[in-house]
């Protein structure tokens, strides 16, 4: 598969959708180029079709590190979105930073507690009223998979889809994992900041790539939101398309990712993996 490199794609305003990104998301989104920038080289592949830009759009991604989300912003704005993001309430109820973040447009969801459905119907809603796309990542968090392929993940993204008509552009994206520790699950004194920094400041010397591949839009139109089983048959389609596309971005990386993180497990598996 050969992808078409985005080299200087530069959006405009007639490109970026004007209705709902607050001037506080697009500070961050330009600081977040400049550390991007900073940390490493970013190549993007694909595109989004004309035709989607300014509309209801979910964007799925696989996650790989810690830095990839700014990666993803980094990337979509290249291509001309700016993205808001599903997150998990522990960060939006932080002090300062969910403040901040809620200021920005992100949205909530509690995956573990009985309103996962309701936040999906808010996240409809959202996207149906115009403005930003929605970035989700459906595995609900990095890929403990020794090779780094997705995981299993969650049926969310599917469904709202399927129950909002919603079109959904896969993301695949390698490299970031060289950038930032996998670290702790826990930070509870300044020495556990230490695997963040250190891994970080290795990268800013040696500038690993990281790369971005947007997708063609998801083929759904066959499947039914009130279909038994057909949110299921959608996550699949869904997450198949992330790492079919994720492949030509690590041929030299078949097996398993060369680079070593001593702070990541390796407890999950892949059931997508390519054969």
């Amino acid at each position: 598969m050969v992808h078409r490199i985005v080299h200087c794609v530069v959006p405009t305003r007639r490109t970026l959708p004007r209705v709902s990104t607050p001037l506080f998301w697009r500070v961050l989104m330009s600081i977040d180029r400049g550390l991007v920038a900073l940390t490493g080289k970013l190549e993007v592949s694909g595109d989004i079709p004309p035709e989607l830009l300014g509309k209801p759009l979910l964007l799925a991604s696989n996650h790989i590190g810690n830095l990839d989300p700014f990666v993803l912003i980094a990337a979509c704005r290249k291509v001309g979105i700016n993205p808001r993001f599903m997150l998990a309430g522990g960060l939006l109820d932080a002090p300062v930073m969910g403040p901040a973040l809620k200021a920005c447009g992100h949205l909530r969801v509690d995956r573990a507690s009985a309103n996962v459905g309701e936040a999906m119907h808010r996240a409809v809603e959202a996207l149906q009223k115009g403005g930003d796309p929605i970035a989700v990542y459906p595995e609900g968090k990095i890929t403990l998979d020794p090779g780094m392929w997705p995981e299993r993940g969650k049926t969310g993204v599917a469904r709202m889809a399927l129950g909002g008509d919603i079109p959904v552009i896969p993301i695949s994206q390698w490299g970031a994992h060289e950038a930032v520790y996998w670290g702790n699950l826990h930070v509870n004194s300044w020495k556990d900041l230490l695997p963040y920094l250190t891994s970080w400041l290795s990268a800013v010397r040696k500038r690993p790539t990281f790369k971005v591949h947007f997708g063609k839009p998801v083929e759904l139109r066959d499947l039914s939101a009130d279909r038994a089983g057909d949110a299921r048959r959608a996550h699949e389609r869904i997450m198949r398309a992330i790492t079919e596309n994720l492949v030509p971005l690590r041929l030299d990386e078949p097996d398993a990712p060369r680079f070593h993180d001593p702070t990541r497990p390796t407890t999950g598996s892949s059931p997508w993996r390519p054969a």
